[in-house]
């Protein structure tokens, strides 16, 4: 129900926001990974794990989080390869997401399906832990985090009006053509209206609306994955846990394919906050 939706993001983004801000870089790098792990958790039942399955799972992806934490001061560059690399497997992804259901037998495997998760949540948790990092970094990881929502809410009440044609009906029948343009258009308003407010410094309009596209495509992708999965695993939600969204990874099935994306991009072009966000940052 919208309602329960509504109610449920309302506890969650002021949670994420106080975190995000509130926390030095190791404390963000913790907080993140603990709903890395409810994902991981969650995704071990898509694998097809039992109980047993899903702890050592888990336990193993909060293992390969924690060497790459400790591997940072040897290797500083290592979050941003993995990001990086997160970038490429996410065009392979995309490939792979509009042959199905060519391949479908591949993608019941439970191997394939282990490995997918690693190299969608770890470069995810790297991208995010990099971004809030640097300079101004926590204004970053908002500003790839309101792409996302904005992309989600546009596409959600735009899909619902006019949602006719669908977007790729044997992956995820309920999303539409016209869900997913809402979904991009409310994401550009936003970064426009705050590139027009200053908030990214000499970035100019045109690279900042490029940047929102490329982020809000890739968390297309991120939750067209998931429901493929889901589809491959016979399941609706990924969980129950949270109340309206169902699971944890059906929330951030999005921001998993956006977040490296999005610090790749933005350390590239190196983006950072300006103007009243500049100020208020310092």
């Amino acid at each position: 129900m919208l309602w329960m939706r509504v109610a449920t993001g309302l506890v969650l983004a002021p949670l994420f926001v106080l975190g995000l801000f509130g926390l030095p870089p190791a404390g963000f790098s913790i907080f993140i990974g603990v709903f890395l792990l409810l994902s991981a958790w969650e995704w071990g039942g898509l694998c097809g794990f039992s109980t047993t399955g899903k702890v050592v799972w888990t336990a193993a992806l909060a293992a390969l989080a924690a060497s790459i934490f400790l591997l940072e001061g040897a290797l500083p560059e290592l979050r941003l390869l993995l990001a990086g690399a997160g970038t490429v497997l996410w065009m392979l992804a995309a490939v792979l997401i509009f042959r199905f259901p060519r391949g479908r037998a591949v993608w019941a495997r439970m191997s394939v399906r282990t490995a997918v998760g690693v190299v969608t949540m770890i470069p995810a948790w790297s991208a995010l832990t990099l971004l809030q990092a640097r300079t101004g970094g926590p204004w970053l990881v908002l500003w790839t985090m309101v792409m996302v929502w904005g992309a989600d809410i546009g596409a959600y009440f735009a899909g619902h009006a006019y949602g006719r044609f669908k977007l790729m009906p044997d992956v995820s029948p309920g999303k539409t053509l016209e869900g997913a343009a809402g979904g991009l258009a409310l994401a550009l308003i936003v970064s426009m209206l705050l590139s027009a407010l200053g908030a990214f410094g000499v970035a100019g309009v045109t690279v900042v609306l490029s940047v929102t596209a490329l982020v809000v495509v890739a968390s297309v992708f991120g939750d067209l994955l998931e429901s493929l999965v889901k589809r491959v695993a016979g399941v609706k939600d990924s969980g129950s846990l949270l109340p309206g969204h169902g699971g944890v990874l059906d929330r951030v099935d999005g921001v998993l394919a956006a977040a490296p994306v999005s610090a790749v991009v933005l350390t590239i072009l190196d983006i950072v906050p300006g103007g009243w966000m500049g100020r208020v940052l310092s």
